[in-house]
C-alpha cells in the first residue's frame, strides 16, 4: 500500500529556506492562526485552501493580505469563497503579484512582492506568511511502475487498486476530490481490506 502522502509546493522565491520551519512560513492555519492573534499576515494564493484558510485566519490576526497571481477580481477558489473573501474587511487584496524575497532576520519580517505586469517591487511588513500554492505527490519513486496522472498523482480505482496487481495507494498521494485527513483515514481504510483481500485470493490456499 502505497501512502506517501504530499507536501506543500514551494514559491521559490528568494529566501525561502531560510524561514520553513517555525521561523515565519507557515502552511497551515488551522495550526498556526491562534499564534497570529492580533497581528498583521499574508497568505499566498488564490485557490480554495488559501481563500478559506485565510478567512479562518481572519478570527485571530487584524489583517491578511492576500497575494494572488492573477487579475483584479480573478482567483482560483469556487465562487461562495471569493465573494467571501472579497466582502471580508480584514483581508486586503494584492493584485498580479507574486513573492520575490522572504526578508528578516532571525525570523520572517517582511515579504517582497513584484507585480507580475509591471515587474514593480513592493516591500511588505508581516508577522507571518501561510503559503498554499498546491500540494505535491510523494510519488517519484514509483514512477514507471504504476500510472499516474500529469501532475504525479498515483491513479487507483474505489478500492484504491493501482494500475499494477496487488499494488494500492491511500491518501494524498492518490488521484482524489479532496485532501483531507478523514479521506486519508477512509482510503487507508478501503486499501487495508483489499490487499487483505487480495493476498487471500492469491496466496492462501
Amino acid at each position: 500500500i502505497v501512502a506517501t502522502g504530499g507536501k506543500p509546493r514551494l514559491t521559490g522565491a528568494k529566501n525561502e529556506e531560510k524561514y520553513l520551519y517555525d521561523k515565519g512560513i507557515s502552511f497551515c492555519a488551522t495550526c498556526d492562526a491562534a499564534a497570529n492573534t492580533g497581528k498583521t499576515v499574508m497568505v499566498i494564493g488564490s485557490g480554495d485552501a488559501a481563500i478559506e484558510e485565510g478567512m479562518f485566519l481572519t478570527k485571530f490576526a487584524d489583517k491578511v493580505i492576500v497575494s494572488v497571481l492573477h487579475e483584479e477580481g480573478v482567483m482560483d477558489c469556487n465562487e461562495i469563497a471569493k465573494a467571501q473573501a472579497l466582502a471580508n474587511p480584514k483581508m486586503e487584496f494584492i493584485w498580479n503579484t507574486m513573492v520575490d524575497s522572504f526578508e528578516g532576520e532571525e525570523r520572517l519580517t517582511h515579504v517582497v512582492l513584484k507585480n507580475v505586469k509591471t515587474g514593480e517591487i513592493t516591500d511588505f511588513r508581516t508577522d507571518g506568511v501561510f503559503v498554499f500554492v498546491g500540494i505535491k505527490p510523494i510519488s517519484e519513486l514509483f514512477k514507471g511502475i504504476v500510472d499516474m496522472n500529469e501532475k504525479g498523482y498515483i491513479i487507483t480505482d474505489e478500492e484504491m487498486r493501482t494500475s499494477v496487481s496487488g499494488v494500492f495507494a491511500a491518501g494524498d498521494v492518490r488521484v482524489k476530490a479532496l485532501r483531507q485527513v478523514i479521506t486519508a483515514a477512509s482510503d487507508g481504510a478501503i486499501a487495508a481490506v483489499a490487499a487483505e483481500k487480495y493476498i487471500t485470493d492469491n496466496f492462501e490456499h
